[in-house]
């Protein structure tokens, strides 16, 4: 009898050891990456980009919409702002990461022979707003809505025009840019913003910044 009850506590001791393992090794795949940005690491006071007016499309916009016209429709039955949450914010960090490692950083001039052109990197290569464009996509067919997640123009570190995506959200505008996987409120970019596309119709809107540039097409 005692041997029995003996090796029965062994028994349950090894599941125990088993169990914690298991626990110890569940916890680690649920946590987030080493470095991940946390949602608690934004501002506690959001800021939103005020619009000033009417502004000029890009021209390679206005060629992409004609192509992917769903990519630049305007659903005014969406929410014009998402509420982050932790699911949503890790939606948004993982698929902002996988984009800008997946692709290939490449000028328009370099990849196609033009001077500027919008698409989704359908062959895994493209400049800076086709990354923007592409986490678009993505972050729609996850169930972001379209209408909070705006193209948009600015003055790079090096005085060039540059795309970026700016993700309005109830924390503030939040930049998303292949030049880092770090999510930044638009006031910590560095960037000067000069227009974006429109919540409320295939148009864009000028930030007033400064006067556009005609390309968005470096890396």
């Amino acid at each position: 009898m005692r041997i029995a009850i003996s090796q029965r506590l062994k028994a349950i001791a090894g599941a125990a050891r088993r169990l914690r393992g298991a626990s110890v090794l569940m916890g680690l795949l649920l946590a987030p990456a080493a470095g991940a940005q946390t949602l608690a690491s934004l501002p506690s006071v959001p800021s939103a980009i005020a619009a000033v007016g009417q502004a000029r499309p890009i021209a390679a916009w206005t060629t992409f919409c004609e192509t992917y016209a769903a990519e630049c429709a305007v659903d005014r039955t969406e929410p014009t702002t998402i509420a982050l949450n932790a699911a949503t914010w890790n939606t948004i960090v993982s698929v902002n990461r996988r984009v800008n490692k997946s692709l290939r950083a490449v000028t328009d001039m370099e990849h196609l022979n033009l001077a500027d052109r919008w698409d989704l990197a359908e062959d895994g290569a493209g400049d800076c707003e086709d990354f923007q464009l592409l986490k678009r996509k993505l972050l729609a067919e996850a169930g972001l809505p379209r209408r909070a997640m705006r193209m948009t123009v600015v003055i790079d570190e090096k005085g060039e025009g540059h795309a970026v995506l700016t993700l309005i959200t109830d924390r503030g505008d939040l930049i998303l840019d292949n030049k880092t996987s770090t999510i930044l409120p638009w006031r910590q970019t560095g960037y000067t913003f000069i227009k974006r596309e429109s919540q409320d119709a295939v148009a864009w809107i000028s930030l007033g910044r400064a006067a556009s540039p005609v390309t968005t097409a470096n890396r």
